[in-house]
């Protein structure tokens, strides 16, 4: 599929996102600003987990206040909390810095209560007879971009710009990139004429045996991706190997180009081999994290985060596109909030567990990821008879 032979207004949205993925290296800048400043793994893990558990309430309640949401201003309401969430990340300064990092990581966390509304826009503005060749441009685009973004970003930040007070900064500059990315919402993006139902609670239809094991292939790789999170990552890169931003930018940078191989590779591939995909795919992360976990160098560590994200970005089509296939269209955004919480839920303890095995040894948690996907291939190799 072409990039013209793709709806207009779907690939705004595309577009969207490319604008957007540079600025995801706040998710590097923050944790490395917070070891900059006298934290350690486990005390980064215990504030994320501190700061998910406080969300839940808060979560329960704005999600009967804003029971509906109007799909394109749920993206910007999203844009608008980020641009909060970075503006207190700067001001994070002296005795009140605490503080203000807690309530911006709140804000961030509250934001991914919306997080369903993305899925809901591409249910709306993707073809539905072509989901799988739009995913791949959906995915190639923004990773050229966050490619280019974070190789500079990366560069400046890690070598020139290296202080807190410059992180700071920084933190400023992304925020009020947020007024225009909202401005690009309203101005470009068709208002799709529907609302949205906002459900911070749990599944409330019922699903079919399949769909029961694809919820347990859910919680098992989100258990395992959670724990390897990015405060280890950057934990062993900066503090053990005594890399900079740059560094650990590099291994992303991997990401981004395993991610976009791996569009190309989908491309070629006939879907009725979805389910081999699928299997390769979970084979490919097994490997990364077992090299992870054997405390490998820094020029190891990047081939080995390519490989994880082709076999991530391998799996990515075939698995949204079978879960749009597999959910009734009038429960569609209802479902995928429920996920949503359901991951939300695994993840509110991870991090405090991920110090806690990072402080008793920095690779652990890759070691505990390894078993959890070899025990994700075992269950999709039971389930598709390969």
């Amino acid at each position: 599929m072409r990039w013209k032979d793709i709806p207009v207004s779907a690939r705004r949205y595309i577009l969207y996102h490319t604008i957007v993925s540079p600025m995801l290296i706040v998710w590097y800048m923050l944790p490395l600003y917070l070891y900059m400043t006298g934290y350690n793994v486990l005390e980064v893990g215990l504030i994320y987990t501190v700061v998910h558990i406080v969300s839940i309430p808060l979560t329960f309640l704005l999600g009967k206040l804003f029971e509906r949401v109007n799909v394109r201003k749920g993206l910007v309401i999203i844009d608008g909390l980020d641009g909060i969430a970075y503006t207190l990340y700067g001001l994070a300064y002296g005795p009140i810095a605490p503080l203000l990092i807690f309530f911006g990581l709140l804000i961030e966390d509250l934001s991914f209560m919306l997080y369903p509304l993305y899925q809901a826009t591409e249910r709306i503005l993707y073809p539905k007879d072509r989901l799988e060749e739009v995913f791949v441009w959906h995915m190639r685009i923004p990773m050229i971009s966050q490619v280019i973004g974070y190789l500079i970003l990366g560069y400046f930040f890690g070598y020139i710009f290296n202080q807190p007070i410059h992180y700071r900064v920084a933190f400023i500059l992304f925020a009020s990139l947020s007024i225009f990315t909202i401005y690009y919402l309203y101005k470009y993006l068709p208002p799709m004429g529907r609302e949205e139902r906002i459900e911070p609670g749990g599944i409330t239809f019922r699903i079919d045996k399949g769909f029961r094991v694809i919820l347990l292939v859910e919680a098992l790789t989100t258990i395992a991706w959670s724990i390897a999170p990015t405060i280890v990552f950057l934990n062993y890169i900066v503090n053990v190997l005594g890399g900079t931003l740059f560094e650990a930018v590099l291994a992303e940078v991997s990401v981004s180009l395993g991610s976009i191989l791996a569009t190309y590779i989908v491309e070629r591939i006939d879907k009725s081999r979805a389910s081999q995909v699928m299997l390769t795919g979970y084979l490919l992360i097994t490997m990364w994290s077992l090299i992870m976990f054997l405390k490998p160098p820094i020029h190891i560590v990047i081939p080995a985060y390519f490989i994880m994200e082709l076999g991530s970005t391998m799996i990515f089509p075939y698995y949204r596109s079978w879960l749009f296939r597999k959910i009734p269209k009038d429960k569609a955004t209802t479902l995928f909030s429920a996920l949503s919480s359901y991951r939300r839920m695994i993840r509110t303890i991870t991090p405090f567990i991920a110090g806690l095995l990072a402080t008793i040894d920095p690779t652990l948690p890759y070691g505990v990821s390894l078993a959890l996907f070899l025990t994700t291939g075992i269950i999709l190799f039971r389930m598709y008879g390969l």
